[in-house]
């Protein structure tokens, strides 16, 4: 067991939220799971999965940003949070983006998912959805609609919704930045829906994004992100009371996740961490290191208790071994707020098949070894 010494566990987040979920993305790591796989109404949050479809299409040219689309009277009959479409309206899919996003709007949503859906309809829309986010590996997550209206059978996770805004931000940056425009004007016709309803933009606290949602199911909830430096968050809250709840809750998130925890640099690319024996071979033990730099999230603050770390692997190891090759693991413990983590170690140098004398001397030498442990046992 190898003792690294970093830092104590951090205290634990107590939040109002019936569910939380909170994710590291520079480092891989969940800092928060209450609820996070239970599936939950997600009101507006879900309008995300509807965006990402909508991305997929612009990216393989299925759709185009300056192109327009009809509006539907089913779109039109949509109530809550609207962009005020008609069916005398054509908008521009750009202009469609930005209405879900900024002013988030139903009717916006379901333009989109009527011209994306294999039978033109919303409801052939969700089912498309729903099969989307199984092949993204959101496995709590079913669609009936296109917008989180409220509808039986209409549920997500909160791990589902943090894996769809960490999707979001890696698989389309060009259009990311969308997400942070505070205020949209869609041809002056809502003049009281033009502000976006993340209450964090323009905080300085590091947060661009994403998505709130509320119906009285679901209560308050809000998927978002935030980049300190050289570190990324995504966070989501759900089943607050309030919008003012939701706000306070949402921003002591983002805080403690900056503030509690920092980026360590355990051990560095090449570094022999410990030697392993080798039976068979040529030299009788090989250096176990780590690829890259291990850097890991741990707590903020020094104490007495130690972060530990032990390496794993199978052994003696079995000649051939090559240059590069995978033989350990690096097993961290972080405390009990943090996940373990394990790191690959491979083999610092080749080490080949012994000729046939030192095949019979390794061979010779466990025999030896043998006897010399039943004599001790007689």
């Amino acid at each position: 067991m190898l003792a690294l010494g970093l830092a104590p566990a951090a205290q634990a987040f107590e939040t109002s939220a019936r569910a939380a979920f909170v994710k590291d993305l520079t480092t891989d790591t969940v800092l928060l799971a209450k609820n996070a796989d239970e599936p939950l109404p997600p009101a507006s949050m879900s309008k995300l999965m509807t965006l990402y479809m909508a991305f997929e299409a612009l990216e393989d040219g299925r759709l185009t940003l300056d192109e327009t689309l009809p509006v539907s009277a089913h779109a039109m009959s949509y109530r809550g949070s609207t962009m005020f479409l008609d069916t005398t309206d054509r908008v521009k899919v750009e202009d469609l983006l930005r209405g879900i996003i900024v002013l988030s709007g139903n009717d916006a949503c379901v333009v989109i998912a009527e011209a994306l859906s294999p039978d033109g309809t919303e409801a052939g829309f969700a089912r498309l959805m729903t099969r989307r986010a199984e092949q993204m590996g959101m496995e709590d997550s079913t669609f009936t609609n296109s917008n989180g209206w409220p509808q039986i059978g209409h549920r997500m996770s909160l791990a589902d919704l943090g894996l769809l805004a960490e999707r979001l931000i890696e698989d389309f940056p060009q259009f990311y930045p969308l997400f942070a425009e505070e205020e949209f004007a869609f041809d002056g016709r809502a003049p009281r829906n033009v502000r976006n309803r993340n209450p964090l933009l323009g905080l300085g606290i590091g947060v661009d994004g994403m998505k709130t949602g509320h119906t009285e199911e679901a209560g308050y909830g809000f998927v978002g992100s935030a980049a300190q430096g050289d570190r990324r968050i995504v966070f989501v809250v759900a089943g607050l009371d309030s919008q003012q709840t939701r706000a306070e809750e949402a921003e002591r998130v983002v805080n403690w996740s900056f503030r509690q925890f920092k980026k360590a640099k355990v051990a560095s690319a090449g570094s022999v961490l410990a030697e392993a024996d080798v039976w068979m071979g040529q030299a009788g033990s090989v250096g176990l290191v780590p690829e890259a730099d291990v850097e890991l999230l741990v707590p903020a603050l020094g104490g007495t208790d130690e972060i530990a770390a032990e390496i794993v692997y199978d052994g003696p190891l079995t000649a051939p071994i090559a240059l590069g090759e995978p033989v350990a693991e690096l097993v961290i413990a972080r405390g009990e707020e943090l996940p373990s983590t394990r790191i690959p170690l491979v083999a610092d140098a080749s080490v080949p098949v012994a000729g046939f004398g030192g095949r019979i001397k390794t061979a010779a030498l466990v025999l030896l070894r043998q006897l010399n442990d039943q004599a001790v046992e007689q």
